[in-house]
């Protein structure tokens, strides 16, 4: 069977792709669009169809009008053909065929190349299907297409095509997602992390929530969208700062897809990596399908261990495994009825941090370029699990849709702890160790969404819903003393320390959505959320450390919240809107799980809450060449959740207020066919409007951390044909960061009087590739000039000889990939 060949788009845009038997239909029409931008509506077979929200052509091809014209189907028109027409019959959809794609012919090959490649962005944002220039909000949307260009298998890679998004990790699986500078270094999260229907990690700081951010594999995506600003009224708590949604490739009834991928990459200093994937999609009749696709990474290592301690001199430690898999399957017996099953499973292994030893003042790196010392061998092991189903009905009046889902997430690590510990062992027990912590934590989590929606409307949308939320929460702690340089446990010591912390979350919550269209030029959008939550913490330690046998009393905590959003929006045209938008977003508290000593007045914390004003710009020319996304905002922060030490142990605070100003844009420009080049940037101005808790040590105009003040990233892309069906390209990217605050650390202020700060950097990627249909040949090199840049900062506490542990990215790795399909 011939391959469905996907079309090369360059990075800097997501697309919608036509099935290969429409695609003549589709860029004749969309040539006869594009030179009709301006009139509302055209007639075709008796029937008049609005341009803006419909397409004439697949409404002709739904309803399967069929005519005869005299003569063979050209080549060209073959896809349209009755295979047993013997040539003479033809979807009815080709009205004037032969004029419109001569029409198509004579514009400029700029405009050609837009009309034929340039669809409408399609997205979910707002849970309905819409033209993203029609959603009167702050959107990105990177195209699974753009993320196999730019070889991307996780959050890092893909960050340089979404302005103002920002990730704070040192270690595959522990990542804290930031948008708009919202962000204060608490244990919850701001962004909410969602799967298709499926909300994953915590929405609770029981269970650091903040770093459970599933940083899933994009192979086989569809499209990544990025909703920035807060999103509560549609996407409930946690999601303050802004929403990141993967939509994944659906099971298709009408066609069988194989498609493999295979790379080797080398790493400047560092070990080689190998990476496949492959994908089957298999019709089982006209109303069955089932998708089904895999992956394996292995990525070598890239810092070596000095040797401190005793442990032994190793080279490439931080090695790492990312493998796993999705499969989903499609019932669609009739256009207004479906049922999608899906299961997802991904398991993250890495055997050390992805972090160097610096100097805690400046962050300059220390002992050589990428090292770290070690009295312990760490490892971490993420496991990400989530089944759904959701059901799509048609009901003609409107549209009901149920999203179920069940998913677990567990991280498990082992942390060297040895300077902070291992002086304390020796002087209380006279015998050198090496100390380590064991964690396990563990999220089980259940959901249910059940919304009703009206028919896309001229006049006037609605949707309401309801949402429920069941977590269960395992953090499960132990401290343990070994012979130095091995993991032998020392002989004769007591107990030193275990702890367990089991915790729940529920959350129901009832939402309403709707859109008042006044004429066709002036949209108003408004809703609401109204939301409640109850939580329960039970924790029992035990050993030297936590002071003998301690079982806590249980904590609780609950609170109701109601958040909204409106927004008006005028389409100054077809090509270019103009909204404003002002939205609550809202983040639970909770109880808190009191250390010994620990002050009873902080015995819960509260939920924190923020508005966001925002205005915007969307607009693209006619032909396509030339669009432009712009935002501003202004964001009011107040009680936000700050995270503190008391005797050691992490406590979580309310503080006072914080607030957050910015410009994001996105541009693109399409001077000539085959060419592109495309600009993303944001300005971030996020601060501290009140001093934190003093245990805390943030200060009044302190910046909120890890937000650098500017972010620029930029892409260009060629493409072009070497005859037949084969075709070339060349790519580059750059990525450019301002230096950026680290968290706040009580410590280091009282010592250097002053907020700690990550280097700024930069980081350019180039690729190419060449396209024969069936398979392709992709060299790539990312990190090109070996940027060493850095994305997190620990406390000194944990580092020996007083060394701040510092996340850095991969340097530079050049790299092949073949792709094979049928």
């Amino acid at each position: 069977m011939p391959l469905r060949r996907r079309r090369r788009r360059p990075v800097c845009a997501a697309r919608s792709i036509p099935r290969p038997e429409h695609a003549v239909l589709k860029r004749a029409y969309r040539a006869y669009r594009d030179s009709y931008a301006f009139r509302d509506k055209i007639a075709i077979d008796g029937f008049d169809y609005p341009l803006k929200s419909f397409d004439p052509v697949e409404e002709l091809i739904r309803r399967n009008y069929r005519t005869t014209i005299s003569g063979p189907c050209s080549v060209a028109m073959s896809a349209a053909c009755s295979p047993n027409s013997g040539g003479k019959t033809m979807n009815k959809g080709f009205f004037g065929a032969a004029s419109l794609a001569a029409m198509a012919v004579a514009m400029p090959a700029y405009a050609e190349e837009a009309s034929s490649d340039e669809r409408d962005i399609v997205v979910t944002a707002q849970k309905r299907e819409e033209r993203l220039i029609d959603v009167p909000q702050s959107v990105s949307v990177v195209s699974g297409e753009a993320l196999e260009n730019i070889q991307a298998t996780n959050f890092s890679d893909y960050l340089k095509l979404v302005p103002g998004l920002q990730l704070n990790q040192a270690t595959p699986g522990f990542g804290r997602l930031v948008l708009r500078g919202v962000n204060t270094g608490g244990v919850a999260s701001t962004v909410a992390v969602y799967q298709d229907e499926t909300t994953f990690g915590s929405s609770s700081g029981l269970v650091n929530g903040a770093i459970l951010a599933g940083d899933f594999d994009t192979f086989d995506i569809e499209r990544i969208e990025v909703l920035r600003g807060p999103q509560g009224t549609i996407y409930g708590s946690s999601s303050m700062g802004g929403v990141l949604k993967y939509v994944t490739n659906k099971p298709d009834t009408s066609a069988f897809e194989v498609r493999a991928r295979g790379s080797v990459e080398t790493t400047t200093g560092g070990d080689e990596s190998y990476l496949g994937s492959a994908v089957v999609n298999l019709p089982l009749g006209e109303t069955l399908a089932l998708r089904a696709s895999g992956f394996y990474r292995d990525f070598g290592g890239f810092i070596d261990s000095i040797g401190t301690g005793g442990a032994d001199i190793e080279s490439d430690i931080n090695s790492s495994k990312s493998y796993g898999g999705r499969a989903s399957v499609l019932f669609k017996p009739s256009e207004t009825f479906s049922i999608q099953l899906a299961a997802y499973l991904q398991n993250l292994e890495t055997d050390a941090s992805n972090s160097v030893d610096s100097d805690p003042s400046t962050g300059r790196t220390l002992y050589g370029r990428l090292s770290q010392s070690q009295f312990v061998p760490e490892f971490t092991d993420v496991r990400y699990r989530v089944y759904s189903g959701v059901v799509d009905a048609d009901l003609g009046f409107a549209n009901l849709v149920s999203a179920t889902s069940y998913s677990t997430l567990s991280q498990s690590f082992r942390g060297d702890l040895t300077t902070q510990f291992g002086a304390l062992i020796e002087a209380v027990f006279g015998t050198p160790n090496d100390f380590f912590q064991g964690q396990l934590t563990r999220v089980k989590r259940f959901t249910q969404e059940v919304r009703l929606q009206s028919p896309e409307s001229d006049r006037f949308e609605w949707l309401i819903g309801v949402y429920y939320t069941r977590e269960r929460g395992l953090i499960d702690q132990d401290f343990n003393a070994v012979e130095p340089g091995t993991l032998t446990p020392i002989a004769g010591l007591p107990l030193l320390g275990v702890a367990t912390i089991n915790s729940r979350y529920r959350e129901l919550a009832g939402f309403a959505n709707a859109t008042i269209h006044f004429g066709d030029r002036f949209n108003l959008s408004f809703g609401g959320r109204y939301s409640g939550n109850k939580q329960s913490a039970v924790q029992v330690s035990d050993g030297v450390l936590a002071g003998g046998p301690n079982a806590l009393p249980k904590a609780r905590s609950s609170e109701d919240v109601f958040t909204f959003s409106v927004a008006p929006q005028f389409e100054v045209s077809d090509n270019v809107t103009i909204y404003a938008r002002v939205a609550k977003g809202f983040r639970p508290g909770g109880p808190n799980v009191l250390a010994p000593g620990a002050p009873p007045e902080i015995a819960t914390y509260g939920s924190d809450s923020l508005i966001s004003y925002e205005l915007g710009l969307k607009a693209e020319t006619v032909d396509r060449t030339f669009s432009i996304d712009i935002a501003a905002f202004h964001i009011d922060w107040k009680d936000i959740q700050v995270f503190g030490q008391v005797n050691d142990f992490g406590v979580n605070f309310n503080g006072g207020k914080a607030k957050s100003d910015g410009v994001e844009f996105t541009t693109t420009l399409r001077p000539a066919q085959g060419l592109s080049f495309s600009l993303n940037g944001a300005w971030t101005n996020a601060k501290l409007k009140d001093d934190t808790p003093p245990l805390v040590g943030g200060l009044s105009g302190d910046r909120l951390p890890y937000t650098p003040e500017f972010s620029i990233g930029a892409n260009a892309d060629y493409e072009w044909e070497l005859g037949g069906d084969t075709t070339a390209y060349v790519g580059a990217s750059v990525r450019s960061l301002s230096k950026q605050p680290a968290g706040y650390d009580l410590a280091f202020r009282i010592a250097n009087g002053r907020q700690r700060y990550l280097p700024a950097y930069e980081v350019v990627d180039l690729r190419a590739g060449v396209d024969f249909g069936r398979y392709s040949i992709e060299l790539y090199a990312k990190n090109l000039t070996d940027s060493e840049g850095k994305t997190s900062l620990e406390a000194p506490a944990n580092i020996p000889f007083g060394a701040a542990g510092t996340g850095v990215i991969r340097p530079r790795t050049i790299g092949a990939t073949l792709t094979a399909g049928f």
